[in-house]
């Protein structure tokens, strides 16, 4: 039997979205309005799922409130309220990307959690664009 738990919590960030092997043009062309040179901010919220078996001595798929901790300590310490351009070893040459975020997100709590439970990752960038990450 699987069952799957979840933490969802809230960021502020802000990003540029850019290739700079791109001129600017270009750059305006596909970025538009994420392209802004002084950047532009989001209320990002997340959503991080376990999948496992419930372990029959505590009854948890994963205790979330080490869960809690653990997304507090590798993201949120990291990017909340953050200039993820700027600010961030993870996007200094990584295009900061509701996709891109995701991914880095998802890899920075899989080392630290246990291999045999399945980690999921939902990034909502606004209220309806969002992105899924399952590794």
């Amino acid at each position: 039997m699987q069952v799957t738990v979840c933490r969802k919590e809230h960021f502020n960030a802000a990003h540029r979205l850019f290739n700079p092997a791109w001129d600017e043009a270009r750059n305006q062309q596909v970025f538009d309005k994420c392209n802004n040179p002084n950047y532009h901010g989001h209320n990002y919220e997340l959503i991080v799922r376990l999948t496992g078996a419930i372990d029959p001595e505590t009854g948890y798929v994963y205790d979330l409130k080490r869960l809690s901790d653990l997304i507090k300590r590798e993201i949120l310490d990291t990017f909340d309220h953050r200039n993820l351009n700027l600010d961030t070893e993870e996007f200094r040459h990584l295009n900061p990307t509701a996709e891109n975020i995701a991914v880095v997100i998802w890899q920075k709590l899989r080392s630290h959690i246990e291999p045999h439970l399945l980690l999921s990752v939902t990034l909502y960038e606004t209220e309806r664009n969002f992105v899924e990450y399952h590794g």
